[in-house]
C-alpha cells in the first residue's frame, strides 16, 4: 500500500530531495550547481580541500561526474589547466559514466582512467572508475584485478567494498539462502581487517541486503520474503552486531555513512525491530539512498517513506 502524502511544510519539501547522490555532503552540493552551469573554479578548490581523504574524494568526483555536461566542463578545466590530475580524474570518471548511459566506449573509459591513474599513482579514484566500469562491461577477472588495485590504495575503500559484495551476491543465485555464500565470508573478512571505527563494520549487513536482491531477482521472492531471509543466525549475529558498532563507533564525519544507515535501517525493518530502525530513520534525516529500498524491484520513494512511517509510527 502506497503511504499517505507527506504533510505540507517542511516535510515535502525534504521529500523532493530524497536519493541526492551527495548525501549530506553541503560544500559538495554548493560546487555541484555551479558545476552544472560550467564554473569549475570552486570544483578545484573543493578537490584540493579534500586532499588524500579517498573515500571523500571518491565520493566527490563520483558525484561530480555524475552531472549534465560533466565531460565537457572537465575538458574545458583541462584546458585551463594542462596536466591537472584531479580535471583528469574528473573526466576519467565522467568518461565512465558516459559509457554506462551506452553514449560512449568503455574503451574510451577506461583509457581516460589510466591517464588519471598515472598522473597521480596514489590516488585509488581512477581504480574505482575502472572498478564501475569492469562492473558492468568487464570480466570477472577484470573486476576482481581493479578491486585489488584499488584496496592496494586505501584499504577501507568504501564504495569499492560496496560494489565488490554487489558483484559477489550474484554468484550462483540456484543455491538459494545459503549461510555459507562466498558474499557472507567476503564481507565478514573484509570488516575483521579492518580498524574497530571503520564503517566497514557495517559491510556483513550489505551482503545480506545484496544477497537478497539476487534472490528475489532469480526466484521470485516477494517483499514478505525478506523475513525469512533475516531470520538466520548468522543474518541476526550480523545485525546485532553492525547495530551495536553504529551505537559506539558512528562515522558521522565519512562521507557516505548515509548509505549504511539506509541499509541497516532497511535490515532493521526486515528483521522485525522497528523501534531500532526508528532510531537509525532520525539520523537519516532526508538523505535516503535508492539502495536498499528499491530491493527486490520497487519505487525506492515510496518504500523509503513507507518504511519510515512505518517506523516511526506516523503511517
Amino acid at each position: 500500500m502506497s503511504p499517505p502524502p507527506p504533510p505540507l511544510g517542511r516535510t515535502r519539501k525534504r521529500d523532493a530531495q530524497l536519493f541526492d547522490p551527495a548525501l549530506c555532503d553541503t560544500s559538495l552540493v554548493d560546487v555541484r550547481a555551479q558545476f552544472a552551469q560550467g564554473r569549475w573554479s570552486k570544483v578545484r578548490s573543493l578537490l584540493v580541500s579534500t586532499g588524500d581523504d579517498w573515500d571523500r574524494r571518491g565520493h566527490r568526483i563520483v558525484v561530480l561526474a555524475e552531472t549534465p555536461a560533466a565531460t565537457a566542463w572537465a575538458r574545458e578545466w583541462l584546458l585551463a589547466e594542462p596536466g591537472s590530475a584531479d580535471a583528469t580524474a574528473l573526466l576519467a570518471c565522467a568518461t565512465v559514466f558516459t559509457a554506462l548511459r551506452r553514449k560512449g566506449t568503455p574503451e574510451a573509459a577506461e583509457d581516460a582512467c589510466r591517464r588519471a591513474a598515472a598522473l597521480l599513482p596514489a590516488d585509488p579514484t581512477p581504480w574505482l572508475g575502472l572498478l564501475l566500469l569492469s562492473r558492468a562491461f568487464g570480466t570477472e577477472e577484470e573486476f576482481s584485478r581493479h578491486f585489488d588495485q584499488v584496496r592496494a590504495r586505501h584499504r577501507e575503500h568504501h564504495h569499492a567494498h560496496h560494489l565488490m559484495v554487489a558483484k559477489l551476491a550474484e554468484r550462483t543465485p540456484a543455491s538459494g539462502h545459503d549461510p555459507l555464500h562466498e558474499v557472507y565470508d567476503f564481507a565478514a573478512w573484509a570488516a575483521e581487517e579492518s580498524p574497530a571505527d571503520s564503517p566497514l563494520a557495517v559491510l556483513p549487513v550489505i551482503a545480506h541486503a545484496e544477497r537478497y536482491r539476487v534472490l528475489a531477482a532469480t526466484q521470485g521472492h516477494t517483499p514478505d520474503g525478506a523475513a525469512d531471509h533475516w531470520s538466520g543466525r548468522r543474518a541476526r549475529q550480523v545485525l546485532r552486531s553492525a547495530f551495536d558498532w553504529w551505537l559506539e563507533w558512528e562515522r558521522e564525519d565519512h562521507p557516505r555513512n548515509r548509505v549504511d544507515l539506509n541499509f541497516l535501517a532497511h535490515a532493521k525493518l526486515c528483521e522485525g525491530r522497528p523501534a531500532e530502525a526508528a532510531a537509525l530513520f532520525h539520523r537519516i534525516g532526508g538523505h535516503a539512498t535508492r539502495a536498499p529500498w528499491s530491493y527486490p524491484d520497487l519505487d525506492p520513494h515510496k518504500a523509503f517513506l513507507a518504511a519510515r512511517s512505518a517506523a516511526l509510527g506516523t503511517a
